[in-house]
């Protein structure tokens, strides 16, 4: 749930003017909405802004107007109660939601489509079934789509058989329309091989990773694959890629659908547990599914006097650092953004070789059966959990922004500076971005004159960065979280926040 919305960077010429204060209008809260409300912004469509809630078993969808004033809550009651999980897909004028319940040791994948006024417009329709035994995991299915939105998929992965996965692929079309079913296996010869996110290019080919770690808890990669499923093939095409005698972090997948490729992205070392050093990069030709060039860029001393911390050492600048997200230009250059995450608890720091791997679904080589993509903007380091401890103290630092071209050149580089913690959870940590086209703007909360205020900055082509005025209509008695927040049109996001306890809903126009 709270999917973040994939946005294009600086695909169009920046054209700089004084900078204006964007405006927020606040939404009322509702009486059921509490901070333990699931939500999901599902976006703007006709004129409305929809939000997907939960509240014990009870799925509503609040419709709000221009002013944020509350039209109308339609309740979803056609979600069984033993509901597994929801997905929205959406589109100018409809959505479709996807989701899963369990009856009788048999998990459903349904779909229902709603329309602007999140009224459903359609039967539920059954995609596919699953039979669990008693003490099975029941997150089964897997919803991803392409950036153009005409390709749909949902997929399960079986790791019943630990050297022998199973995967079974539903591709759609734009209107709900199977184009083929695959059922298709991947062999697992090492127990220390884990797959990466997994992507749907325009044309419906299916692209993740594949790669080996010495051990469970190894903090580096030492083998890499590329894996396809083309839509007309029923078998995968698995590659492997030299990667020397690199020591790789997390792998981050991007397709380039413009220029018809692949990056892959992540942060490297010369050592093992040694300090982060530079960038890799690999480009991946999607025609003839072959290697084009990877690349390695270093970090200056000047590059990592920007992004430690006030009293950080420069040799360790960049160790809790973590790549949030690879976006792609039609020119081929892409941008990646990451920002520095770390924890403390009863005094002890914990690093990136602490965190067991992230705590991440898709770390276990034995739960493959459900996946969640890491652009989710619930991802941080520590893991969905947040340690469930009181005692510890949650970090988010400085934002750091790289600029490539085609061949992987680096154009720009620039670093936000922030400094962020909190106690108990992490909601109000972070950052979300906005692209108005010409330039980027961060949001993110900074505490000023001993208030935590909503702040705003902005990144523009040449890599410049600009305080924006504060927002105006900033009110001091809303709480704002804005890593969940979402883009919803061109120049306006949606911003949950709480209010006396209260989840409710902002909107920011620019």
């Amino acid at each position: 749930m709270n999917k973040l919305l994939a946005v294009a960077f600086l695909l169009i010429p920046s054209y700089f003017c004084i900078a204006q204060a964007p405006r927020i209008s606040y939404a009322e809260p509702e009486r059921e909405d509490s901070r333990r409300t699931d939500f999901e912004i599902i976006g703007k469509m006709n004129g409305n802004f929809l939000v997907y809630k939960n509240n014990k078993n009870d799925h509503t969808i609040s419709l709000y107007d221009e002013q944020m004033n509350l039209k109308d809550r339609e309740k979803l009651d056609f979600i069984p109660e033993r509901w597994i999980n929801v997905d929205f897909i959406t589109y100018p004028d409809f959505s479709y939601l996807i989701y899963q319940y369990e009856r009788k040791n048999v998990v459903y994948c349904s779909v229902v489509k709603i329309d602007a006024a999140g009224r459903k417009i359609s039967e539920p329709m059954e995609l596919d079934t699953t039979e669990i035994g008693f003490a099975s995991n029941n997150k089964i299915y897997t919803t991803i789509n392409s950036d153009d939105k005409q390709r749909i998929m949902i997929f399960k992965i079986n790791s019943k058989n630990s050297k022998n996965f199973y995967f079974t692929t539903l591709l759609y079309d734009n209107n709900l329309n199977l184009i083929r079913r695959d059922r298709m296996n991947m062999p697992m010869d090492e127990r220390n091989e884990f797959f990466t996110d997994f992507m749907l290019a325009n044309d419906g080919e299916m692209l993740f990773g594949k790669f080996l770690r010495p051990s469970s808890n190894s903090e580096y990669i030492s083998k890499v694959s590329m894996v396809a499923k083309f839509p007309d093939s029923s078998e995968f095409s698995v590659r492997p890629v030299d990667i020397g005698f690199r020591l790789l972090d997390e792998l981050k997948l991007k397709v380039d659908n413009t220029n018809k490729r692949i990056l892959v992205n992540a942060l490297y070392y010369r050592e093992r547990r040694g300090n982060v050093e530079g960038v890799y990069s690999l480009f991946w030709d999607k025609s003839s599914n072959t290697k084009i060039i990877d690349t390695v860029f270093a970090f200056d001393d000047e590059l990592r006097g920007l992004a430690k911390s006030a009293d950080g050492n420069r040799r360790y600048a960049f160790n809790d650092y973590y790549i949030k997200s690879i976006t792609t230009r039609k020119d081929g250059g892409f941008v990646i953004i990451s920002e520095s995450l770390y924890s403390s608890s009863r005094g002890n720091t914990f690093n990136r070789w602490d965190y067991s791997r992230w705590g991440s679904p898709w770390m276990s080589p034995m739960d493959y059966y459900y996946w969640s993509p890491i652009y989710s903007p619930g991802f941080m380091p520590w893991g969905g959990n947040r340690f469930n401890n009181f005692a510890t103290r949650y970090f988010a630092d400085n934002i750091m922004i790289l600029s490539f071209n085609r061949e992987g050149g680096l154009e720009w580089s620039n670093v936000v500076q922030k400094s962020q913690f909190d106690d108990e959870n992490d909601n109000t940590l972070s950052f979300q971005t906005l692209n108005t086209g010409g330039e980027l703007h961060f949001l993110f909360n900074q505490f000023e004159k001993r208030a935590l205020m909503l702040t705003d900055q902005t990144i523009g082509a040449d890599g410049k960065i600009t305080r924006v005025p504060t927002l105006k209509n900033l009110d001091k008695g809303y709480e704002f979280m804005p890593r969940f927040a979402k883009q919803v049109s061109a120049r306006q996001v949606i911003v949950p926040c709480l209010y006396r306890g209260y989840l409710c809903f902002a909107k920011i126009d620019f």
